[in-house]
């Protein structure tokens, strides 16, 4: 299981904004281009976005799908990658004096993901995990804009 944290120079509610608005999503999540509304009204349970993934040259489809929302502290989310499997991700959003902890956990749910899950694949996930936390922090924090590599 692969858990990061990362510490936002911004209060939760500009934290909850970013994360509760789809159009925001491939600006935070590495590898994601091309994010439209899939089904259900994001991020109400349920809901979800269809994206392209970016993996070097190669372009794959997937979708993520809200499997719980506890606004404005916790947020999972269900990524489906298509022939790699799916993953459970929980985002929480934790007060932190005049900033923000924001924590995500994930680990695969089914497909070869799952199967193959070890250590090595957990340091891959913390990799992207801090890449996607800092760029979170920078969309939050209004350093990042949409045309940010």
């Amino acid at each position: 299981m692969a858990v990061r944290h990362h510490l936002i120079q911004s209060p939760p509610s500009a934290v909850w904004e970013v994360l509760s608005d789809p159009d925001r999503y491939a600006e935070w999540v590495v590898g994601t281009e091309d994010t439209r509304p899939l089904d259900g009204t994001w991020p109400e349970v349920g809901a979800a976005l269809q994206y392209t993934v970016a993996v070097g040259p190669v372009r794959l489809r997937g979708s993520t799908v809200v499997r719980r929302l506890e606004p404005p502290n916790r947020l999972e989310l269900e990524a489906k990658s298509g022939p790699a499997g799916t993953a459970r991700i929980a985002i929480e959003v934790i007060p932190w004096g005049a900033a923000t902890l924001v924590v995500v956990d994930e680990h695969p749910l089914r497909g070869p993901g799952a199967r193959l899950h070890n250590t090595l694949f957990d340091a891959a996930l913390q990799l992207r995990h801090r890449r996607m936390l800092r760029r979170l922090a920078e969309v939050v924090e209004g350093v990042r804009t949409t045309s940010a590599p």
